[in-house]
């Protein structure tokens, strides 16, 4: 008896250490995640469990919800909310309805409550943002105005706008948080943003319409989708200049629309909106590896953690497409709200 108990401690160990190392090997899991999904026509967030591929909820947010982000530590979305009315590309704005200023504004939603908690005032008409790396500041494209507005997440009040070109979109702080690059539409520039100073560091040509941008795990490139020449484009960020152009097909015809890369930085997927598909590029080489069909016009992209399923938000249909990046196919399109346009994975 007394020999056998060496192997009857291993066993116990083995058990115990097993069963607290499961919690965290299932977060890890793309189907132990819970979608987040922003549905811009009918002003409400859908969520859909990822293990049943059902939508478990949807929440009333605003008007316009667009642009979503987690907190740090998970316990919040930031969500943009804006009252200008919805138009696409050269409408003539004089024949719009007039924008409710007062429904801009970014939305809080609580996590485990599950319900919007608290709006914060951003500037006029937010788009889109990121947040500094300590999660204190947003930082947010403001659409009408040609500003980025740095917003104090505790006191909810804008502490400093930085002026950039006309239409940005696109706002992306660098890995060490020291820049935030914010895209202009309509100049076809990136403003170089100091982040401690919110001070204009570098306006940088990208290339027609950018829309979003994705800088590599250590910052010393970032991606830049370039719409209306159907390219990504490739940024020094040491130097703050453009060194690349990555040509993805026809103008007119693929429209890159939302860059984002791997975990480990080794691929950039990009959306291309009427396009309908998703181009995959090697950073090693910076050469299309593969490119496929996920939806009507895919916008808002993001990855599970385990960085093997990719999620689109597809708006003219109203659905999310779920991606096998090992098979490059898509697994399911799961209805939605009306007007899909942005969306976030989080473990459950």
């Amino acid at each position: 008896m007394l020999k056998s108990r060496p192997l009857w401690l291993a066993i116990c160990v083995f058990v115990i250490v097993s069963a607290i190392a499961s919690p965290s090997q299932k977060t890890a899991d793309s189907s132990h995640l819970r979608i987040y999904v922003t549905n811009e026509r009918s002003g409400d967030l859908s969520e859909i469990d990822a293990s049943t591929l059902q939508v478990i909820a949807t929440v009333p947010l605003g008007k316009r919800p667009r642009g979503i982000h987690a907190s740090p530590d998970h316990h919040f979305l930031y969500i943009t909310l804006s009252g200008s009315p919805l138009a696409g590309p050269g409408v003539d704005e004089s024949k719009l309805p007039p924008a409710d200023k007062t429904a801009d504004g970014i939305g809080v939603f609580d996590v485990q409550q599950n319900k919007l908690v608290r709006i914060i005032q951003c500037g006029s008409d937010p788009e889109n943002f990121d947040l500094t790396k300590d999660g204190r500041t947003i930082i947010v494209s403001n659409e009408d105005d040609a500003k980025a507005s740095f917003v104090d997440v505790a006191t909810g009040k804008v502490t400093k706008t930085v002026p950039v070109g006309e239409e940005p979109e696109g706002v992306k702080v660098s890995p060490n948080g020291k820049v935030v690059y914010v895209t202009s539409e309509n100049k076809g520039t990136i403003s170089a943003i100091d982040v401690a100073t919110a001070t204009l560091v570098k306006t940088i040509p990208v290339g027609r319409r950018p829309r979003s941008v994705a800088f590599l795990p250590d910052g010393s490139r970032a991606y830049v989708s370039a719409e209306n020449d159907a390219a990504v484009t490739v940024v020094d960020t040491a130097k703050n200049e453009a060194i690349q152009t990555i040509s993805l097909g026809e103008r007119g015809v693929i429209k890159p629309m939302t860059v984002l890369l791997s975990p480990d930085g080794a691929t950039l997927y990009v959306s291309t909106g009427r396009g309908h598909k998703l181009f995959v590029i090697n950073t090693a080489t910076n050469k299309i590896t593969a490119s496929f069909e996920i939806g009507e016009r895919p916008w808002g992209i993001a990855l599970s953690p385990d960085g093997k399923t990719l999620f689109s938000a597809n708006g003219p249909s109203n659905d999310v497409s779920v991606v096998n990046l090992g098979s490059l196919s898509v697994t399911k399109k799961v209805k939605v709200g009306d007007g899909p346009w942005g969306l976030v994975a989080l473990p459950d």
